[in-house]
């Protein structure tokens, strides 16, 4: 018989995801072969075909089985049914129907791996729709108008696939019986199925009807059931049950109180009387396990916990609510109320252990002698609560056997030391399992191994190729990484030693240690190799030795370690000769620059360190081209000395320099530099003329402050007498003020002033005069300050008391009159 398989995931090493996906259709007699495991998985491909045989496939079983098991495993991978399997008796209805079963791969007595295989049972089309009854009555009355309809009770299919329980329905007639079958899809993925009223009835005429309503599945072919309606003609009306929406949503804690009401429900009847009265009731899709935790008031539609405990941090109940009248027949309408339960309690672990050998009682075997590290049972914890709560740690306390992580919550139970069957015929033991709760909870539970059997075992590498990044220009020593390889085997055995193989001529730069940590024996130079790849050994101690190799390639990551270098211009400086014409592309050169760094420690950008001053360049900074920034004019010809550095984007940023010496010939066609229209030529202000200008200005202030200056100190001694009745406030004021505070009176404009400043530069004395002419000296405006005055000298007017005398004096050393 052809069964359809499918490998969906197969992953080297300890994953404990679907690997394997098998389809059996059910109803098949026992011993219906499923699949090969090893031909599948292609787990046997890699090897030797004489080590074939060696590698054994098991099944892992329950230590306390809750039911018969439905498969059955060769040695050789092959699966087969142990059983009769119906869908329908295994599943849930309406949901994919499936088995995991978990495989436990050996080399001989030594553990390779664990697989899950999920075999799906292939729902058939072996039940046909069903009516609650056989036969049913219906009373339709005179004043009935066209339209008006009658609710029927649907079929249900058994079968669990969604093809196999659709069903379609169909209304048998004589083709003068004004009726037709409506039928409507509810929530729960039924049918409100109802006999409508095609035309009105004359009870005189005709007061009863026999109808017949057919269901057929999906299947092909396909399956019926038959309801007959026996229909009278009275004056009555009914209409069914309504809720106020299709589906409700509740949450509550876990520990909600029994006594309160968890959701209530409220439908409405247009009828009146016994038509009108609702009960309310569990639906037929409503699970068993749902129908154990919550109960429901029929008259009230109040829905209660029957139990708090729910043993889980988050769960959903879905519950399938009816709301029944009391009509003859009695209608009907569906909603569906979810409730999910947050579980913020401490809930104990639960263990989960399976073993490789099957169990007698309670007791499982193991070989004698069983070599160290040998794989004996899988170990699931589960703890689905919150926080500290669900982090859940396990041990096991024994001389023979330990207890090694698989990942979260996962564990293996392993040979630790040599059994010897003669004087220890058992092995009884205990896996514990606590929780990180306040206070924490302990699960415990005991087992018993029975010995017989011994083994060895090669040394593991935790992956066939390990990846290093690590950066270049470090110090000898330098850490790369960690090669892990296990050995389950003890004493010599067990320890394990690690060299580097290299398939090259050079030498590698890098050593193992007996821990397998790789480290540099040398500064690595990415621009030189950024890529090593070589294979590392393990070696056991044991006689024979065994041995294993890996792969092991160390990327060299880049340093900002070189400068960029310009490779145009070649030299520096470089001499370049730019003719311009007014039809002159405005791009001149372009620099070229190259780094032997790699990604953004290579990115450069270009720049005008000097040269530039009449801006007259500019450099793209991603391209490096060199153009014209504005118009260029006769006058801009002449040599150009223009430094340009190149940058990368490295941390730290590194650069170089090159000079351009640039010469620039202008066309007779290019534009002049434009000149004011209308002034004359000796009259225009010359640059150089400002600059001796101020150049002056701020010589001839510089020599007022000084001179002022020395009339202070000359005046020094005399302050106690000129201000001995203003001791208080005067004397602060004249030590307190700057040089640049001190004042003057307003210069008159009949004298010529001559300023004379004594400076040292690099120990010479050198002496300048300014003469301030008559003519250039404007009238004084009050409360023009130093600043703006045009000689650089402070001005002010407010000269009073014993202030007028010091002033006085000052002045005398200051100015001298040319009457």
């Amino acid at each position: 018989m052809m069964l359809k398989f499918c490998v969906v995931l197969f992953i080297l090493g300890e994953s404990l995801s679907v690997d394997v996906i098998f389809h059996v259709p059910e109803g098949h007699s026992p011993g219906t072969f499923i699949g090969n495991i090893a031909d599948e998985t292609h787990f046997l491909d890699s090897m030797p075909p004489q080590e074939h045989g060696s590698v054994t496939f098991s099944q892992l079983h329950e230590s306390i089985s809750e039911d018969f098991e439905l498969f059955n495993i060769t040695n050789s991978g092959k699966m087969y049914t142990t059983q009769i399997l119906d869908a329908e008796s295994l599943c849930k209805y309406n949901s994919e129907c499936f088995k995991m079963v978990e495989i436990a791969v050996r080399h001989e007595e030594s553990f390779v791996r664990i697989l899950e295989i999920k075999i799906i049972i292939d729902d058939i089309n072996d039940n046909a729709p069903e009516f609650s009854s056989k036969q049913i009555k219906l009373q339709f009355s005179e004043t009935d108008r066209e339209g008006f309809m009658k609710s029927i009770p649907n079929a249900l299919d058994k079968d669990v696939s969604t093809l196999y329980n659709q069903i379609n329905y169909q209304l048998y007639k004589n083709l003068d019986e004004p009726f037709s079958l409506s039928v409507n899809k509810k929530v729960d993925g039924t049918a409100k199925i109802g006999i409508m009223l095609e035309e009105a009835l004359d009870r005189e005429l005709k007061d009863s009807y026999t109808l017949q309503v057919i269901a057929r599945d999906g299947g092909s072919p396909p399956k019926e059931g038959i309801l007959d309606i026996q229909i009278s003609v009275t004056d009555e009306n009914d209409n069914s049950p309504s809720f106020s929406q299709d589906i409700y949503n509740v949450s509550i804690n876990n520990g909600f109180r029994k006594d309160i009401p968890v959701f209530v429900l409220h439908a409405t009847d247009l009828d009146s009387g016994k038509n009108g009265e609702i009960l309310y009731q569990f639906g037929s899709k409503t699970s068993p396990l749902a129908k154990s935790h919550f109960t429901i008031n029929e008259k009230t539609g109040e829905i209660f916990q029957s139990r708090t405990n729910y043993g889980e941090r988050k769960q959903m109940y879905k519950l399938y609510i009816e709301a029944i009248d009391n009509g003859n027949p009695p209608l009907s309408s569906t909603a569906i109320v979810l409730i999910n339960i947050l579980n913020e309690e401490n809930n104990a672990p639960r263990i989960d252990m399976k073993f490789v050998s099957k169990f007698e009682g309670n007791r499982v075997t193991i070989s004698e002698g069983v070599k160290v590290g040998s794989f004996i049972a899988y170990v699931k914890v589960i703890d689905n609560d919150v926080g500290l709560n669900g982090e859940v740690s396990c041990q096991l306390e024994h001389d023979k056997l330990e207890l090694r992580s698989l990942g979260t919550n996962k564990y293996k139970v392993v040979i630790k030391n040599t059994v010897n069957r003669e004087s220890q015929s058992q092995l009884n033991f205990a896996v514990e399992c606590e929780d990180k709760g306040m206070p924490p909870l302990l699960t415990k539970r005991m087992f018993t191994v029975q010995v017989k059997d011994v083994n060895d075992i090669q040394p593991h590498f935790t992956r066939d190729v390990f990846k290093f990044l690590t950066y270049e220009n470090e110090k000898p020593n330098f850490p790369i990484g960690l090669i892990n390889a296990t050995d389950q085997d003890q004493g010599s055995g067990g320890r394990l030693s690690f060299s580097l193989l290299n398939d090259h001529n050079h030498a590698l730069p890098f050593k193992i240690s007996n821990f397998g940590f790789i480290v540099t024996t040398q500064m690595l130079d990415r621009e030189q190799q950024d890529i090593y790849k070589f294979k590392v050994l393990v070696k056991d101690n044991g006689i024979p030795p065994l041995s294993n190799t890996a792969t092991v390639i160390v990327e060299v990551m880049d340093k900002n370690d070189n400068a960029p270098y310009f490779t145009f211009p070649s030299v520096s400086p470089f001499t370049l000769d730019v003719h311009y014409h007014p039809q002159s592309n405005s791009d001149i050169t372009t620099l070229r620059a190259s780094d032997r760094d790699s990604h953004v420690n290579a990115f450069l950008k270009y720049e005008i360190l000097s040269g530039n001053g009449k801006q007259l360049f500019t450099v793209n900074p991603y391209t490096g081209t060199l153009s014209y920034y504005r118009t260029v004019y006769q006058n801009d010809a002449g040599l150009y000395d223009l430094q340009f550095v190149v940058k990368d984007s490295g941390t730290p940023v590194l650069s170089a320099t090159t000079i351009l010496s640039l010469t620039l010939t202008v066309s007779n066609n290019t534009s002049k530099m434009f000149t004011p229209i209308g002034i004359e030529a000796d009259k225009k202000i010359h640059f150089n003329l400002v600059a001796v200008i101020v150049i002056a200005a701020v010589i001839v202030s510089v020599a007022i402050v000084v001179s002022i200056a020395i009339c202070i100190i000359q005046k020094n001694n005399q302050r106690k007498f000129l201000y001995t009745n203003d001791v208080g406030g005067n004397n602060k004021f004249a030590e307190e003020r700057r040089p640049s505070e001190y004042v003057s009176e307003t210069v008159s404009p009949q004298y010529d002033i001559s300023i004379t400043m004594v400076s040292d530069n690099s120990m010479k004395r050198n002496t300048q005069t300014a003469t301030l002419k008559k003519e250039s000296l404007p009238r004084h405006k009050p409360g023009q300050n130093w600043k703006n005055s045009p000689t650089g000298i402070l001005h002010q007017n407010i000269i009073q008391g014993t202030h007028q005398q010091k002033w006085n004096c000052c002045r005398q050393n200051i100015f001298r009159k040319q009457q």
